[in-house]
């Protein structure tokens, strides 16, 4: 492990490919233990009237949101000494979880599936802590930004090709099947993560040392920035429900749309919208100034939401084809959401030079938007259950694109005024050790 550490500081390229790759494989394999079970239909199954497969979303979702809440406490104060056996206790336990789900029959295995959300909340944040506080954070992230984009649209794919290959297998037996096959890539990714070095010295000049934060630190984070906070949570709420009901629905959704669409298709646009927000994220990194680096991420922000919007009024009066706005619904989406996740508290913490982390900011927003995503679905089954998936989809993207424009121009004037105010200081600012360290 010495030697690693050792090649990966002399040279820039291979640390950025290593942390890239590390990221990418592990978050990517995270998802082979959350997202298959969503591919299958489970007709036949209810609770009371209520579709199964609804239950099932509803039941991961509630636990995953749950995790998200939990994440804001042992994220914000997770020691890098605890990352390596947090992680693979948190897959072990989807694993088991997902075990159950196929020896338990159903309609009584659906709480399965809510174990099986309640440790995966907390992955992305421990493969964050590896990432962030560097000068070129944005630019390691990529990989953990292609992995959440793309990951979902390729594990359909696979579920459906292992279905056809296997169709004696159950639906309820293959999410297990799934993630065992990813485990050994999982367990190796991890290892990767564990190589890299802690930042350097310039990284702490450039981005502030990022420390465990206790309810003290949090606190007053909360009373300085909160208006602040409060905005970048509303909107980050309104595209994680648009987000994860376009991907929790998105077979359904293509059913609607076309009756003719192809396997591949998950594949092929969250290829292509990885892509586009791969280049878009990763071009961050050359922004060296962080309040410059802030006004452009909210520029960013601005784009994915309006596009997102832009795309269903296209749709809608028949000027792009099914493919066309599935693919432009989610770019949007993903330009907006993969920034907020890995370069506006970045940004906003070197600014301010808060003692803070990038985990705390993000988990307390991932546990509003999933509470957000859980009142979305209820909403859908509860109350509007005659409109179809893909009317719902629409509604909800006007709404998200008007809300959250309004909601992120306040937000952006709160903190014009906050960076204004702000006093100057030393140019390279570091904190004394913690003693825990």
């Amino acid at each position: 492990m010495h030697n690693i550490h050792q090649i990966l500081k002399r040279s820039n390229f291979l640390f950025v490919c290593w942390c890239m790759l590390a990221a990418f494989g592990t978050y990517f394999c995270m998802y082979a233990f959350r997202k298959p079970f969503n591919t299958g239909i489970y007709s036949g199954y209810h609770i009371g009237p209520i579709d199964y497969k609804i239950v099932l979303i509803i039941a991961q979702v509630f636990g995953y949101m749950i995790s998200k809440f939990l994440g804001v406490k042992i994220i914000g104060g997770l020691k890098p000494r605890n990352r390596q056996k947090l992680i693979i206790r948190l897959i072990l336990i989807a694993e088991a979880s997902l075990l159950l789900f196929g020896l338990i029959p159903p309609p009584y295995n659906f709480p399965c599936l809510f174990i099986n959300g309640l440790p995966l909340g907390m992955v992305w944040g421990v493969i964050f802590s590896y990432l962030e506080g560097r000068r070129f954070t944005e630019l390691l992230s990529m990989g953990l930004s292609t992995s959440l984009i793309i990951s979902s649209g390729f594990l359909k794919t696979i579920y459906l090709a292992i279905h056809s290959w296997f169709p004696f297998l159950s639906e309820f037996w293959l999410p297990a099947i799934i993630g065992l096959l990813f485990l050994p890539v999982f367990l190796f990714c991890v290892w990767m993560l564990s190589a890299i070095p802690p930042p350097t010295e310039k990284d702490i000049c450039s981005r502030a040392k990022r420390l465990p934060m206790n309810h003290g630190d949090k606190k007053m984070v909360w009373k300085q920035y909160r208006m602040g906070l409060i905005g970048i949570i509303i909107v980050y709420t309104l595209l994680t429900m648009l987000r994860d009901f376009r991907d929790n629905f998105s077979v359904e959704i293509w059913n609607e749309l076309d009756k003719n669409w192809q396997d591949n298709v998950f594949a092929i646009t969250e290829s292509i919208s990885g892509l586009v927000v791969l280049v878009a994220v990763a071009s961050l990194s050359a922004v060296k100034n962080s309040i410059t680096g802030f006004w452009s991420v909210i520029l960013l922000l601005f784009a994915g939401i309006a596009l997102s919007g832009l795309s269903t009024l296209l749709f809608q009066f028949h000027y792009i084809t099914p493919f066309w706005w599935m693919l432009l619904l989610g770019t949007g989406l993903f330009l907006a959401y993969i920034p907020i996740q890995i370069a506006l508290f970045e940004r906003i913490i070197a600014i301010f030079r808060v003692k803070a982390n990038a985990g705390f900011f993000v988990y307390t927003c991932d546990s509003i938007g999933y509470l957000g995503s859980v009142g979305l679905l209820l909403y859908r089954e509860c109350f509007d259950p005659s409109h179809s998936w893909s009317k719902v989809l629409i509604h909800f993207s006007y709404l998200e694109t008007a809300i959250a424009c309004v909601v992120l121009l306040l937000t952006a004037l709160f903190f014009n005024k906050m960076i204004k105010a702000r006093k100057a200081g030393p140019r390279c600012y570091k904190p004394a050790p913690d003693p825990s360290e």
